[in-house]
């Protein structure tokens, strides 16, 4: 292999030089690289660099002649023909660099005890011819219908992650839950902490001076009632913590309606069925390529139902809105 000079795009903007060159040769080692860092034989821009070196658009890396290896790339993996119709189903908006997913309730986001079908396990099915294989930006439950956000690319991913990160991306969920909170909005500051690990863990309200504890931050407003035996609110999470809505809705005295996890008895009602009433409902979030990027979920079947049930109006859900 000759000497290679290649220019950095856009899309792998402030990625490590070590991990740039896992991505684009994988067969070489870290210490191989660093090797080859330290004599200078890997060069930025024509400057000496280190393996955690940040790589700029625009710049250009040396590569210099690599170890030779016998090892052959693996094959894209197959995907159930099955599978590959049931992920492009829940496509609501997809371009060049992000994929939008309408999550149905039920459906694990990825893999982990007892679970033998998940999202992650599906994302094959979305290459389309790429080379990448699309990747989470973020999570939802297991029981929670609605809106799930995809990166075309790693280097996508890591700046979508920073714009969670930096609460640059505005959620709304909608939920039903049991009765009806007071006031009908506000702002729900209680902070949260994890009892337990793996898939029996739980998420309980905290003290304040809990070391354990981290702070959640929740909005809630009441946008219909039925009475006070159920409502429906917009929930927009200001923190991202696990089971955060959920508890959060349960620390009201209102929990989300067909959640027995935290709500107990209180949170099952007859007529109405036994599954979370908690949904994304909209992503508004900085485009990678500029501008923002609005997309709606409609309600999933047994929300829609329980809405016709008690009189709310859904009303119209905008198609995906790119300004």
């Amino acid at each position: 292999m000759p000497v290679q000079t290649i220019t950095i795009s856009e899309d792998e903007a402030d990625i490590r030089l070590d991990r740039w060159f896992r991505r684009h040769y994988p067969h070489l080692t870290q210490g191989a690289l660093q090797k080859l860092c330290r004599t200078g034989q890997v060069r930025v821009d024509g400057a000496r660099a280190t393996a955690a070196t940040r790589l700029l658009p625009g710049q250009s890396v040396r590569v210099p002649p690599l170890p030779a290896t016998t090892a052959q790339p693996a094959p894209l993996p197959t995907l159930d023909d099955r599978l590959v119709r049931e992920i492009r189903a829940m496509v609501l908006y997809q371009d060049a660099h992000v994929i939008v997913l309408d999550k149905p309730a039920g459906l694990a986001v990825q893999g982990g005890p007892g679970i033998t079908k998940h999202v992650d396990m599906m994302l094959d099915g979305l290459r389309d011819g790429s080379e990448h294989r699309p990747r989470l930006v973020h999570r939802i439950d297991r029981d929670t219908s609605g809106l799930l956000l995809l990166a075309r690319t790693p280097g996508v991913a890591a700046k979508l992650a920073a714009a969670f990160r930096g609460r640059d991306v505005s959620k709304t969920y909608w939920a039903v839950v049991v009765g009806r909170p007071s006031p009908t909005s506000g702002v729900i500051d209680q902070p949260l902490a994890r009892l337990g690990a793996g898939a029996g863990a739980i998420t309980i309200a905290a003290e304040r001076h809990d070391e354990d504890a981290a702070r959640a931050l929740s909005e809630y407003e009441v946008l219909d009632a039925a009475g006070r035996k159920l409502s429906w609110l917009a929930l927009s999470p200001l923190t991202g913590r696990t089971h955060q809505l959920r508890v959060h809705c349960e620390t009201l005295g209102t929990p989300i309606l067909g959640d027995p996890r935290y709500g107990g008895a209180k949170a099952h009602m007859d007529g109405f069925a036994d599954q979370l009433h908690l949904h994304a409902r909209a992503l508004d979030l900085p485009h990678p390529a500029g501008g923002r990027l609005t997309v709606t979920a409609p309600l999933s079947p047994h929300m829609r139902a329980t809405f016709k049930s008690l009189g709310f109006t859904e009303g119209q859900t905008p198609p995906p809105r790119r300004s």
